[in-house]
């Protein structure tokens, strides 16, 4: 689904910078340009980031604490 229109960034854009090390709008917003333009998307691109960055911390965790194979 797209989030910011302006700069066609999706939800699984946002999902993957959160992968790759963004933890922040700040850092959203520069790295894809979410939220430069108008503005109207921000509220939507910090809740999909935050929900990003929790499932990215229950993920590791999950993997951290899993016996070994």
């Amino acid at each position: 689904m797209y989030i910011c229109i302006c700069n066609s960034i999706t939800d699984s854009d946002i999902r993957r910078a959160a992968d790759n090390g963004v933890r922040n709008f700040r850092q959203l917003k520069l790295q894809t340009g979410c939220g430069s333009t108008c503005a109207k998307c921000v509220d939507s691109a910090r809740e999909v980031l935050g929900e990003a960055v929790v499932d990215r911390r229950e993920y590791l965790s999950l993997v951290r604490n899993s016996p070994a194979a």
